[in-house]
């Protein structure tokens, strides 16, 4: 097992699966912003991936003004993230909500995007785990 989160304390055991950090946030969010736009982004799982193609056609600049829309009332918990490589990583997670133009429906609505993120270990990468819709 590897982490490569800047924050590192008590990693889970192989096997534990996602595993909640207390205390949170672990990240600043006005430090997450500065590098969402200075466009400092990973896709670290297939998974988000795919979801960030699917919502985003794979436009990370997208997801960082996304990211860089967060305020503290968004933030939800942290929890401990694997990639499936044995790699985990301490993530904060955010639900936020916002008004946009959805083609199907042909007018505005409300939309929440879930965002799963950590700073990269050597704190100049958001590490994205998950971006979907809630």
């Amino acid at each position: 097992m590897i982490v490569v989160s800047e924050y590192s304390l008590n990693p889970p055991a192989d096997g534990q699966g996602r595993v909640k950090i207390a205390g949170g946030p672990l990240y600043e969010l006005a430090r997450v912003h500065r590098l969402a736009a200075a466009r400092a982004l990973n896709i670290w799982t297939g998974r988000c991936g795919k979801t960030v193609y699917d919502l985003f056609a794979g436009d990370l600049e997208a997801v960082a003004d996304l990211l860089g829309h967060l305020r503290p009332d968004d933030y939800r918990d942290s929890e401990w993230c694997v990639n499936g490589q044995k790699a985990w990583a301490a993530c904060d997670a955010y639900a936020l909500r916002r008004v946009e133009w959805v083609a199907t429906a042909g007018k505005e609505m409300g939309v929440e995007y879930f965002v799963k993120f950590a700073v990269g270990k050597k704190g100049q990468l958001l590490l994205l785990v998950s971006c979907h819709l809630s």
